[in-house]
């Protein structure tokens, strides 16, 4: 049985060893230091990883880190909501969040015309912007061809980002499918029903996509999950995994409790009575704020991959696409 250990400070101390330490420590700490355990050994059995992740956690910092995460080779599906989309794009061509206060006056705010996240602020001319950016690149997609999964759509749109903490970008180049069940549930979905409206025969096929997730893993390999969150995506995850079998590794990462019976609360344990994560599977369930606690656990399992080489390397996008669509966005722009 393990023995509590107490906590002391070391000069000089890596990330590394501070989840060793808390691996002793007691409470969510062993929880946490178990998560980055379960990491590695899902990257070192070669599992399928599904990295899934909410909207908000895309407003934070937290993007450029899920860029990186694709970039590294830690993800080989991604799995989000439509807000995190299109603020992926917002930040790829240029617009800046800011940080603000949990206790903001948020009337003041909406006549500023500024939206709060928690306490992060976004302007609604981001949106506006983001709109005179999509518009022009749905109609080089429509003339492109007229029916799109919506992952196809997405990897489209990552070609044209060229931004290194771009998600979508990230994705894109690495061959990494990004799945948005809810397409329509934001700015994104409702700029896709406008520009319907001008085309009807302009099909974002949501069905197609569903059964394209399903089959992006299979009974005989090894899969892992890696949910922060809930919502949509992580169960679009989970639910791909129980219909091949089950995940052998999971880490859910969640400020949801498991009393509340929702998606979001629901354990890694809880997972084992439906068959999406198997009985004997190794996993982890952590509940605090995902932009303190995912890094942690991240960087200690990227020092012991990269110490054993099993890290993809990253690097510096010089080379020009061919053949992709921002050429004739180019060409489109200078006619």
């Amino acid at each position: 049985m393990q023995i509590v250990n107490d906590f002391l400070w070391k000069k000089g101390m890596k990330v590394e060893d501070l989840l060793n330490s808390y691996a002793s420590l007691g409470y969510q700490s062993i929880e946490l230091a178990k998560a980055a355990d379960v990491i590695v050994k899902m990257k070192k059995d070669s599992a399928k990883i599904f990295l899934t992740f909410t909207s908000n956690m895309v407003t934070s910092g937290l993007r450029g880190f899920f860029a990186q995460m694709a970039s590294l080779g830690i993800a080989d599906v991604i799995v989000t909501t439509a807000g995190g989309l299109e603020e992926d794009i917002m930040k790829a061509t240029g617009e800046q969040f800011k940080v603000g206060r949990f206790d903001s006056d948020d009337v003041e705010l909406h006549e500023q015309g500024v939206n709060r996240v928690g306490n992060i602020l976004v302007n609604n001319e981001s949106y506006m912007n983001f709109e005179d950016w999509l518009m022009p690149v749905l109609d080089r997609l429509y003339q492109k061809k007229k029916r799109w999964a919506v992952s196809e759509l997405l990897r489209e749109i990552g070609l044209l980002l060229e931004d290194e903490n771009s998600i979508l970008y990230q994705a894109a180049k690495n061959g990494i499918p990004i799945y948005c069940p809810a397409i329509t549930d934001g700015a994104i979905g409702f700029h896709l029903y406008l520009f319907q409206q001008k085309h009807p025969d302009f099909i974002i096929d949501v069905v197609a996509d569903f059964g394209n997730i399903l089959l992006s893993t299979t009974f005989d390999e090894k899969k892992g999950v890696i949910a922060l969150g809930g919502s949509i995506s992580k169960h679009h995850a989970i639910l791909a995994t129980l219909l091949n079998g089950g995940a052998e590794y999971a880490v859910y990462m969640t400020t949801a409790h498991k009393t509340s019976g929702s998606m979001s609360g629901a354990t890694t344990e809880e997972a084992k009575s439906w068959g999406k994560v198997k009985d004997e599977s190794d996993v982890a369930t952590v509940i605090g704020d995902v932009t303190i606690m995912f890094p942690l656990a991240m960087i200690k399992a990227l020092e012991e991959l990269e110490s054993e080489g099993l890290l993809k390397k990253e690097r510096a996008d010089s080379e020009k696409k061919k053949g992709t669509l921002q050429e004739h966005v180019n060409q489109h722009a200078k006619s």
